[in-house]
């Protein structure tokens, strides 16, 4: 397949928007990371989405919209905390899981009864999803698996000749994937965690956000899953809560602990593996520099495979704030939860 990789003029975008009115698949930019689009209403286009990937098909994906009102095509549910939650974050890296309307096939769904939303911040997106005239499924424009794209170079490297476009934009804003807010219970419950924290989405409806279990699972009963010494139980209602996502193809070790035994860990182990005849790089964020580490985190590693290194050494960020947390989650799949603490 030829891959067009256009320009996001005013003409691409029309043009892209037909391509995917017709069941065709675009990449396009959005303020979190890049997504492969792809008629939600159309089975047979988001199969090819699946296919492109080499995604489990069991695993949702989000349908974007190009604006608020929108939403009354994906789902009738609409509570006072839904109203309040698009009120305040979007357009923006939320998607809430609500229950889906009969016209949203489950292929889309994963199988599920629910359906992921969100409206991006991001005006290519949402002219693409807007000309379209359809809600757009799009799950990150990566080879399933891959570290999540930032940049439209990124979604070149893994897609080209597989998608009909690819729509050039800005390197993304944010850098992570969106806060995912699974609205279908008695308690707002994330289940996957963003740049926006379970501390803003309280403030904004007055009631308590729990973190759904399965994204609180140890280090190590992850990595006795990833390696397929414990099955994973897990139905996954969002992206990302259930396969070994993001990683590089270098192996990639994790060091926590106080900064300072975390720095001399590093370079222990970094000039052992290079005696070994290893190439080592290193992720170290500042300390607090949150917002930064999601920005950089998928390129960095990015960076490091075009570099052809042999081993990713990373820093553990603190997982008591809400960013560090979100971090620390794509971190430690990225690493098959190798982790070690200093």
């Amino acid at each position: 397949m030829d891959t067009l990789i256009l320009d996001p003029t005013d003409e691409n975008i029309a043009k892209a928007a037909k391509i995917l009115a017709d069941g065709g698949l675009v990449a396009f930019p959005t303020e979190t990371v890049y997504g492969l689009g792809a008629d939600a209403l159309n089975e047979d286009a988001v199969k090819r989405v699946y296919e492109a990937k080499g995604r489990p098909s069991d695993n949702p994906m989000i349908v974007h919209i190009s604006r608020a009102s929108d939403i009354g095509q994906t789902t009738r549910m609409l509570s006072p905390d839904i109203v309040n939650l698009i009120d305040n974050f979007w357009p923006g890296p939320l998607t809430l899981v609500v229950k889906k309307r009969d016209e949203i096939p489950k292929t889309t769904t994963g199988g599920l009864d629910t359906v992921a939303v969100r409206l991006p911040d991001n005006e290519t997106a949402r002219k693409l999803i807007n000309l379209a005239g359809v809600p757009v499924a799009a799950p990150s424009a990566n080879l399933s698996g891959r570290p999540s794209p930032t940049t439209y170079e990124h979604v070149v490297e893994d897609l080209n000749g597989k998608v009909d476009v690819i729509l050039k934009g800005e390197p993304c804003r944010v850098g992570i994937e969106s806060t995912v807010l699974d609205m279908t219970g008695d308690t707002p419950m994330i289940l996957r965690p963003g740049i926006l924290t379970a501390e803003q989405l309280e403030a904004a409806i007055g009631k308590k956000v729990e973190i759904d279990p399965a994204a609180l699972r140890t280090a190590n009963e992850m990595k006795e899953i990833a390696e397929g010494r414990k099955t994973d139980d897990v139905i996954p209602k969002a992206p990302g809560m259930k396969y070994k996502h993001y990683a590089p193809k270098a192996e990639m070790l994790i060091v926590e602990g106080a900064r300072d035994n975390v720095k001399r860990e590093i370079e222990r182990l970094k000039g052992l593996n290079e005696k070994l005849g290893s190439k080592v790089g290193v992720i170290l964020f500042e300390e607090r520099a949150f917002i930064e580490a999601a920005h950089d985190f998928f390129a960095r590693l990015r960076d490091l495979d075009n570099e052809g290194v042999d081993l990713i050494l990373a820093g553990a960020l603190s997982d008591t704030d809400g960013v560090g947390f979100a971090v620390m989650n794509r971190m430690l799949k990225s690493a098959g939860y190798n982790i070690v603490k200093v």
